[in-house]
């Protein structure tokens, strides 16, 4: 377990965890999936939570057969989901701003670490007002391997230029917090649409109930650092 007294850098989740977006993905996908007469219920959306779009789409195809229209169910979907942004916007998650504030002045570097691909994850960003807020943005289109494969979370090290090990991750999901621990993060798990599975348990630091919680977890780390000075 990496030490918390020498915590220099923030990576967070996107979908699900700060943003609402979950609940935006999950209906256009099954729409999407009912149109061309598939059904995807919710257990297995839920297996596809934090995993990026290729990996999903992979999952469909084992699931369905090679006859799935993956092509054309992802442009379904886009054009569900990009709807529903326009004309609602995407809500933040309780205490994401309380908690931006909070890395502001500590003067923490902050990245973004999602496995939406660069398109979505600006669209995202900016439907949400954190276009420019954050040092830098990792997205799942930029890796070789998406999570729960620890290379996002690497990459997002090597970008701050800090060690992982020096990092604080925040995640909603399995496959996130999986992969965060993996690149040797402490891995903070505040679950969203489902109770996280034991081996992701096992994986994060702690889990939470909310962003509020993981500032002042985030805090007690940093006097505990500043202690130890």
């Amino acid at each position: 377990m990496p030490s918390t007294k020498s915590v220099a850098a923030i990576v967070l989740d996107m979908d699900g965890l700060m943003l609402d977006t979950e609940a935006i993905y999950k209906p256009a996908w099954q729409s999407a999936a009912a149109e061309f007469g598939y059904d995807l219920d919710d257990a297995f959306y839920l297996t596809l939570v934090g995993r990026d779009t290729a990996d999903g789409e992979g999952a469909l195809l084992q699931r369905f057969g090679g006859d799935f229209p993956v092509v054309e169910f992802r442009a379904r979907w886009s054009q569900l989901w990009k709807t529903h942004v326009e004309m609602s916007g995407i809500p933040v998650k309780p205490g994401l701003a309380e908690l931006l504030s909070f890395l502001d002045r500590c003067h923490l570097l902050a990245a973004v670490a999602t496995s939406s691909d660069q398109e979505y994850a600006s669209l995202s960003l900016r439907s949400a007002g954190l276009e420019e807020r954050f040092n830098h943005v990792i997205t799942g289109d930029q890796v070789l391997q998406g999570k729960p494969a620890p290379d996002i979370y690497l990459e997002a090290a090597r970008r701050l230029g800090v060690t992982a090990s020096r990092c604080v991750a925040v995640e909603d999901s399995d496959a996130g917090v999986v992969a965060a621990s993996a690149a040797g993060m402490i891995a903070l798990l505040i679950p969203d649409l489902k109770p996280p599975s034991p081996e992701a348990s096992s994986a994060a630091y702690c889990v939470l109930d909310s962003l509020y919680d993981a500032k002042d977890l985030i805090s007690s780390f940093l006097e505990s650092g500043s202690e130890g000075d």
